[in-house]
């Protein structure tokens, strides 16, 4: 396969991000109506969607013109999730089903392991060691909130404070996927070898089996995100239209709106 013609005419920034949401959608209507009845098939279709999500993540971090404001902007995006989570269930329930639902964490924790990532490149370039120091400190601090979280859970009294690091700051434990979501600053490591980045995403996509092949059509799916590589392969470097606003409130609000729909169909978990 000539990549390079596949890529020219391939799918763009926009393509991707409108797949990416849809994809998204689907996995989203079948969490809020399983209890419903909603197929267990509809859960593969979602297997692929952080994994596109990061690796845009990497093409948006290499290319923005302002590096501070897109992470600003994924804290806010953490912070609004996190708020109107609590918001729609206080006034709607689904039972034991809770709403901790926030790629916007998985997204800022990449992005800010990047940030720190090229710190110690730019350091080390330059002959600074307090870049580079600076640089490891922006890696380790979400993994040292993440220590602290487990602290707390250990002592089988999680306090205020334990909900205020949750609500406030993003960490790998209360992250969607975990410290899978560390695959974004790989790709990002390994930003000008696509090749070399699809390989390392089915790396990950074998380790999310935990090395249990039992149940990978039901319960043990995740292995899945490896179809991410389809539309990356296809990927042309363009961005194409923009729509940055339609689609940071495309995440929240259309999970909003279904649980709210299910609440107020009655479904329960």
């Amino acid at each position: 396969m000539n990549l390079t013609a596949t890529r020219r005419r391939g799918l763009t920034n926009f393509d991707i991000k409108v797949l990416g949401i849809t994809l998204m959608f689907i996995d989203h209507f079948h969490e809020m109506f399983a209890a419903a009845g909603a197929p267990n098939w509809l859960d593969w279709f979602g297997r692929p969607v952080a994994t596109i999500f990061m690796f845009l993540s990497v093409e948006g971090f290499t290319h923005t013109h302002d590096q501070r404001r897109y992470l600003s902007r994924l804290l806010i995006g953490f912070w609004v999730m996190g708020i109107g989570n609590l918001v729609v269930q206080h006034f709607f329930s689904m039972g034991n089903f809770g709403l901790m639902n926030n790629i916007f964490s998985d997204l800022f924790i990449g992005v800010l392991t990047m940030y720190g990532l090229q710190t110690i490149a730019d350091g080390h370039r330059d002959h600074r060691l307090g870049n580079i120091l600076l640089g490891i400190g922006i890696i380790i601090l979400p993994l040292l909130f993440a220590g602290i979280l487990i602290g707390f859970i250990g002592t089988g009294n999680p306090s205020i404070f334990y909900k205020a690091i949750v609500i406030a700051i993003p960490t790998p434990i209360t992250a969607e996927n975990s410290f899978f979501l560390y695959l974004g600053p790989v790709m990002y490591l390994l930003r000008n070898k696509r090749s070399w980045q699809m390989l390392a995403l089915a790396a990950f996509a074998f380790l999310s089996t935990g090395f249990n092949f039992s149940s990978l059509l039901s319960e043990n799916t995740q292995w899945m995100m490896a179809f991410a590589i389809i539309p990356l392969v296809m990927y042309n470097g363009k961005l194409g239209r923009s729509m940055k606003g339609f689609f940071y409130a495309f995440y929240p609000i259309h999970i909003w709106l279904l649980y709210i729909i299910a609440s107020l169909l009655g479904v329960r978990a």
